[in-house]
């Protein structure tokens, strides 16, 4: 599957969860915060796809031969239905929480829900990982390294400066874009990683 074809996937699925946004609006009566979840995750859908429209030519070539591989092609059929539970139960895990649980074991339980696409997409990875050729997993380890150790820094750098009363961000927003900021990251690293080694 080429670079391009995900670009247009991830339009797919925006425009999905902005039909869903208009539904749950105009006929299903949800409440504003329904509405907007859909709305931002269709928006986070459609800047993914933003960004991969962006990328370099030569990024580009380079992905559509590396995911011809057959271990990048499994990878990619393992990561399409992740990406999809990923979006359902975030919106139903939020849609929930916001209800009212009062069993804080069950409310913990459905918090954490979306972590578990996450975990899926990790052991995908993984696998991935140890499929491919020795230099595109030089790259891949090198990539990962420097997003979590960069990711690692800013994270402790932002502990300090709200310890210090400097800012005042809401730590829970601050933990929930740790995943997001580190895959950015690996993905940039990798994009600089794979011009030089290649």
């Amino acid at each position: 599957m080429t670079l391009r074809r995900w670009m247009w996937i991830f339009v797919a699925i925006a425009l999905g969860c902005f039909a869903f946004a208009a539904a749950g609006r105009a006929w299903l009566g949800w409440p504003q915060a329904a509405v907007g979840t859909w709305g931002g995750i269709g928006a986070g859908y459609l800047l993914g796809a933003a960004l991969l429209a962006l990328v370099p030519r030569w990024w580009r070539q380079h992905c559509d031969e590396m995911y011809a591989q057959p271990a990048a092609r499994r990878y990619l059929r393992a990561l399409w239905p992740i990406l999809v539970a990923y979006a359902l139960s975030l919106f139903l895990s939020l849609w929930l929480v916001k209800r009212g649980i009062e069993a804080v074991p069950l409310r913990a339980l459905v918090a954490i829900l979306p972590a578990l696409p996450i975990a899926l997409l990790m052991r995908a990875a993984l696998r991935y990982l140890r499929e491919i050729d020795e230099l595109q997993r030089r790259i891949e380890t090198d990539a990962i390294g420097i997003a979590s150790l960069l990711v690692a820094l800013l994270y402790f750098a932002g502990g300090l400066l709200q310890k210090a009363k400097v800012i005042d961000l809401d730590a829970a927003a601050a933990m929930i874009w740790v995943f997001p900021l580190l895959c950015l990251v690996y993905g940039l690293a990798k994009m600089v990683l794979a011009r030089r080694y290649l």
